[in-house]
């Protein structure tokens, strides 16, 4: 009986030994050209195939961030794209719009500062809610430039365009009819300084902002951008960097002083921002 209990335990320890293999032996095994560990010579565990291929392509798709969803996520058609723009540009220039009256009717008291912030906080808002629908251009300048370099189809420009010029010049009536500005040119975009001074700002303020757009992927870090240059320009050209924004307004007020400023320089400086961080990306 001894025996017999002694073999059945020296039978279990070596079908314990046999499942599991110390890494080490492996390595060993790997550093002599053995085909097998020395433990485990004639017992090998077998992977299926199929199994290794579902692996590797598990871990492809999380090196690259991809996940079943991702892969299988259909187009977005382009009426809910245009949707998207209409409303998200509707609600970037009303929010604006309706801080400067604001800031008109009641002597500064939302100053350059609350005016940049505003700005800032609606496009951060705007993004997260549609970037993931259309883009989240709001801007024809960078939709513009954004198909230039490829990252728009073209034929998708000219309504994107139509979209953000509309949204901006329904939320600039809105704001007037609500809010009822004894001057309603206030909202305008006017320049203070020289056509040529604030053609030139107007550009550099729009290549700033489009560098920055085009680097973090019209990220809500790009309103980090607008505040900035709507301190810096703020006192100078409104500013806008966006014709949908001048146009709308203008529209609405009538007031289309050296408007041509605000139609060419912005779409001059949003292709040059791309096409800058284009040539100096990795």
């Amino acid at each position: 009986m001894a025996d017999q209990t002694t073999s059945g335990e020296d039978q279990r320890q070596v079908a314990i030994s046999l499942c599991s293999t110390p890494a080490s032996d492996w390595s060993i095994a790997a550093a002599t050209g053995a085909s097998t560990p020395r433990s485990t010579a004639g017992v090998v565990k077998l992977v299926p195939l199929e199994s290794m291929e579902k692996v590797m392509h598990k871990s492809k798709d999380r090196d690259y961030g991809l996940d079943d969803k991702d892969q299988h996520t259909p187009e977005v058609p382009l009426i809910k794209k245009v949707a998207a723009e209409f409303i998200g540009t509707f609600i970037l220039m009303f929010t604006v719009l309706s801080t400067i009256v604001a800031d008109a009717e009641h002597g500064g008291a939302e100053t350059l500062l609350g005016i940049a912030a505003s700005a800032g906080l609606a496009v951060v808002a705007v993004v997260l809610a549609v970037v993931h629908i259309s883009g989240s251009h709001l801007n024809p300048a960078v939709s513009l430039a954004m198909a230039a370099f490829g990252h728009l189809p073209r034929a998708h420009v000219l309504p994107y365009a139509a979209a953000q010029m509309l949204a901006s010049a329904a939320a600039a009536a809105l704001a007037r009819v609500v809010f009822r500005p004894p001057v309603p040119e206030v909202m305008a975009t006017v320049p203070s300084v020289g056509a040529a001074q604030a053609f030139f700002l107007e550009m550099v303020l729009t290549f700033v902002l489009m560098f920055v757009i085009t680097a973090v992927a019209t990220d809500p870090a790009s309103a980090t951008a607008i505040m900035m240059n709507a301190l810096v320009g703020g006192p100078s050209t409104g500013p806008s960097m966006n014709p949908a924004r001048t146009l709308g307004a203008a529209l609405v007020t009538g007031k289309y002083k050296d408007i041509w400023v605000y139609m060419v320089a912005p779409p001059l400086g949003a292709i040059a921002g791309a096409g800058a961080y284009t040539l100096i990306k990795p």
